[in-house]
């Protein structure tokens, strides 16, 4: 017997000591060969080695995995794919908040997570890294370097179930860690230009009227945008089918070039001028659209944490604007039922945006400014100061198909009637 519990105890110090190195053995490893080295240490633990197991080899097929070890953020539905094939009756529920609104939300799990390509392992995240382990380890991995060994009794049963529990902690605890590395790594490839000048004379004094303008790009990657547009669509789809608001989804008739892109609205019910109740343009507090969509809010916690938005204009209420070839937005400012600075974020194709304290019109859809710029596909342009209030903005008429998600937060005296906040939207920390 007591050579039997000698025995015990040596394989179970062995395995304790592989536990401590959990974190370098797992190494960029996916979820599932962590899983399966985890098991099989934890067979080493218990002194009962399933021969069995080690023919069952892993080969990585599942998209899912192949991308977990490069994937760059927690933002797209891992059901994706579903979306992409239409099937919008799968793919989306509808649930219902407290205000009893409709929201179309991922089936699933309820985060969403990026998927980028293999080649995202470049020389910068290796450099990254490096420099991350100049002092031999990551710090959790430290921490479980200078954990001490516990205590084995006889039986080495409580021993088997604290090995358990450690090991599947610096599993979790390992996972938490290379998302925080891939998510500061995306934070710091975000490109930032803020420093925009163009000069006009208004009453006598010249003054630049681009300023407090931003553009961020590199914000979300490819992989993000095409999720994103598929749930664009399938929010276009459900509005087709009345399953939204009657005041969330608009499709006008198409008069003339330029003229009857569809628009949806969240959060606000939002008139552009006066309508049939003859409600003046601006918030209408008596009307209610669906809240903010998931998905869009997990854009604005992106935004918000990579210091593209202050923490302190949260949006609270967006617009998707879907335009066909040809289609625009006249000139215009936005009405001050809205507190600045608001965003703008781009898909599916490049397009210019125009400014100028006066712009003229020079043909159906086709305006001219004093200053242009493109927005690239993915990026933030953020309205602020001069650039919201001094100088007029529009687009003219785009060359192929485009979205657009235009994120505001509203004047707290023109909040709608029967608005609630929205817990997931408050206390957002910015990475530092």
């Amino acid at each position: 017997m007591a050579l039997k519990s000698g025995k015990s105890v040596g394989t179970h110090d062995s395995s304790q000591s592989l536990a401590q190195f959990i974190p370098f053995l797992t190494e960029g490893l996916c979820r599932r060969c962590a899983e399966i080295l985890s098991d099989r240490i934890r067979q080493l633990a218990s002194g009962k080695l399933d021969q069995d197991s080690l023919s069952n080899g892993h080969f990585c097929k599942d998209q899912r995995y192949l991308v977990a070890a490069s994937s760059s953020l927690t933002l797209l539905d891992r059901n994706s794919n579903s979306q992409s094939n239409g099937n919008f009756r799968k793919s989306y529920k509808s649930s219902t908040n407290t205000s009893g609104s409709r929201v179309p939300t991922p089936s699933g799990e309820a985060s969403l997570s990026s998927l980028e390509g293999t080649n995202y392992r470049d020389h910068r995240v290796a450099h990254w890294r490096g420099t991350r382990r100049r002092n031999g380890m990551f710090p959790r991995q430290r921490n479980l370097m200078k954990a001490q060994p516990t205590h084995l009794d006889r039986s080495g049963q409580s021993q088997t179930k604290e090995f358990d529990e450690s090991l599947n902690s610096e599993v979790q605890n390992k996972s938490s860690l290379m998302r925080d590395e891939r998510e500061w790594i995306r934070f710091t490839q975000v490109v930032r230009k803020k420093d925009y000048i163009s000069l006009e004379r208004i009453n006598g004094k010249l003054v630049n009227i681009v300023k407090g303008l931003e553009l961020h790009t590199c914000v979300f990657n490819a992989t993000e945008q095409k999720t994103i547009v598929d749930y664009v669509y399938s929010l276009q789809e459900m509005g087709r089918k009345n399953e939204l608001r009657e005041r969330t989804y608009s499709q006008p008739r198409k008069w003339m070039r330029g003229k009857g892109r569809v628009t949806m609205q969240f959060g606000c019910c939002y008139n552009y001028a006066v309508d049939k109740n003859g409600n003046p343009p601006g918030i209408i507090r008596n009307e209610e659209v669906d809240p903010i969509p998931p998905l869009f809010k997990t854009m604005i916690k992106t935004m918000v944490r990579w210091h593209v938005l202050p923490t302190d204009c949260i949006p609270n209420s967006c617009i998707v604007n879907i335009y066909e070839e040809g289609d625009c937005i006249p000139p215009h400012i936005d009405h001050h039922d809205f507190v600045r600075p608001f965003c703008t974020v781009s898909f599916l194709s490049e397009c210019n945006i125009v400014f100028g304290a006066n712009l003229k019109i020079v043909g159906p859809g086709d305006f001219a400014g004093s200053f242009s710029i493109p927005l690239p596909v993915g990026s933030v342009l953020i309205l602020n100061g001069n650039s919201a209030d001094v100088a007029k903005h529009s687009v003219p008429g785009v060359l192929a198909k485009r979205i657009s998600i235009t994120f505001r937060k509203m004047d707290p005296w023109k909040i709608p009637n029967n608005f609630s906040s929205d817990p997931d939207l408050c206390n957002i920390q910015p990475l530092h």
